[in-house]
């Protein structure tokens, strides 16, 4: 007999997480893992928020610090921090945030557009916004942080790890 495979709630569509005062969420079918902080090996000629690469369960991830990408200071309180490992063209690729807060989804409704703040838009990647209990959610298109670390697999600093 073969079991029905288990499929997650519809609902739930979005992984939570905070980056400073600030609520993002990214499609929960782009995430792979959520883990704690592991040892970074920094790289020379990376873009400044990739942090480095670390070893996860034999792939090498390059690690992206969102504070850092969105121009924050330092996390103050580090024993926090969380990555989300996210697939971006069949690569892991780890964003370091200060907190994962939950799964959740848009409530039936539609991510509405995010306004036109300037150059700050592209750095963070939002495609929309969407309403929580905790106030307005950005949601962030995982695919635009494979430009920064794109240079990096050309250059072969991070392996063969695309899964098929």
């Amino acid at each position: 007999m073969v079991s029905a495979r288990h499929r997650p709630d519809p609902d739930k569509s979005l992984v939570g997480f905070r980056v400073g005062d600030v609520h993002y969420a990214v499609p929960i079918g782009h995430v792979r893992e959520i883990v704690n902080p592991l040892p970074v090996v920094g790289l020379p000629h990376a873009p400044r928020a990739v942090i480095g690469v670390a070893d996860h369960r034999g792939e090498v991830v390059p690690i992206i610090d969102l504070r850092q990408r969105f121009g924050l200071p330092p996390h103050d309180d580090p024993e926090r921090a969380k990555w989300i490992l996210v697939d971006v063209s069949g690569r892991a690729i780890g964003l370091r945030v200060d907190q994962v807060t939950e799964v959740f989804g848009t409530g039936g409704g539609e991510l509405r557009p995010a306004p036109e703040l300037g150059g700050g838009d592209d750095t963070r990647g939002i495609v929309g916004v969407t309403a929580h209990e905790d106030g307005m959610v950005f949601v962030l298109d995982v695919q635009r942080f494979e430009h920064l670390t794109e240079p990096l697999a050309a250059a072969g600093a991070l392996g063969d790890g695309r899964s098929d």
